[in-house]
């Protein structure tokens, strides 16, 4: 995917995000300025601020606003992968060690708490009501996605419908709350088209988790940025995985059951083969492409204009992404 040309078209809106970003990381506290200062030069994309941003301008927005909420989502969006890492054991993320790897769980825990109340103090600053129940719902249903996929973990037995679910709430939220405040800037007396933004920014979410299930049993750690077969080193049944156990022969069934219940990656090449040939990646990408095409169907009562176009772009090209 080439980030640099999509995030081109705002480039003055993004860089504002960054200098933003870096203005409200600033504290007494030299723990915390230490760690802000590593997660900001960590080489993040910032994908989800870039929505916000793009759907602002998509949407008709003139003002700047939306660079402080695209500055929230990014301090959430943050928290939330700090607080990931330790619940997940996770030693690499964007290609370097996690804070927790560096400072360990109790700073990467804080220093995520701090992310949020300081991104409460940045929502009540904006003073749009509207804007304040869009962020603080979708805060609350990105915890409750992260209780479901600690429920899933090790459960071998898990459904689609429920992996689903978690994917929605954990990973698509963030991505819909992005498109559909940046719209509520722009076409704020227009519910319906503030409507079919957070639309879209649910199902781009989607489609990129489902490309980021697939990534983890056929992409290479130096362009992904972590370890291939975290998931299953974590226990995670993700969509691959759940496909295989399905559609799998018995044997290969009961491999893939006794590795997510136990974790590790013992037996990673064998699995890897086994989601391969049983179809687990290909139908996990079929998926995602229904997903996008549902984007994109969203998009269409939205004028016409490069930021619309760019949109587009983004999700066809995360559909496509190796990394």
């Amino acid at each position: 995917m080439d980030f640099k040309a999509i995030s081109s078209v705002v480039a003055d809106d993004f860089e504002a995000v960054n200098r933003f970003i870096t203005h409200h990381l600033n504290t007494e506290v030299p723990l915390i300025r230490e760690v802000g200062e590593y997660i900001v030069d960590s080489g993040g994309k910032r994908l989800r601020p870039l929505v916000g941003l793009l759907s602002a301008r998509a949407s008709g927005y003139t003002g700047d606003q939306h660079v402080d909420v695209a500055a929230v989502i990014e301090f959430l969006h943050t928290a939330t992968l700090l607080h990931d890492d330790v619940v997940d054991e996770s030693s690499l993320r964007r290609g370097r060690p996690t804070v927790n790897a560096v400072w360990g769980n109790s700073a990467s825990v804080l220093v995520g708490d701090f992310l949020i109340s300081r991104a409460l103090q940045l929502m009540v600053a904006l003073k749009d009501q509207r804007l304040l129940e869009i962020l603080s719902q979708s805060t609350n249903t990105i915890s409750e996605g992260e209780v479901l996929q600690l429920i899933n973990t090790r459960d071998p037995d898990t459904t689609e419908d429920s992996y689903m679910r978690v994917i929605h709430h954990k990973t698509a939220k963030m991505f819909e709350a992005a498109a559909e405040t940046g719209a509520v800037l722009g076409a704020r007396t227009e519910p319906d088209l503030c409507a079919e933004f957070a639309t879209f920014g649910l199902h781009l979410g989607i489609a990129f988790q489902l490309i980021d299930d697939v990534l983890d049993y056929q992409g290479e750690v130096s362009a992904l940025g972590k370890n291939v077969g975290d998931d299953l080193a974590e226990g995670k049944p993700t969509l691959p995985l759940i496909y295989a156990i399905q559609h799998g022969a018995p044997q290969h069934a009961d491999l893939i059951k006794r590795s997510i219940r136990t974790g590790g990656l013992e037996h990673l090449r064998e699995i890897v083969e086994i989601v391969h040939d049983c179809g687990g990646l290909r139908y996990t990408i079929e998926r995602a492409g229904e997903h996008t095409a549902r984007a994109l169907e969203a998009l269409a009562p939205v004028p016409g204009s490069r930021y619309k176009e760019t949109l587009q772009r983004l999700a066809e090209e995360s559909l496509r992404r190796t990394y």
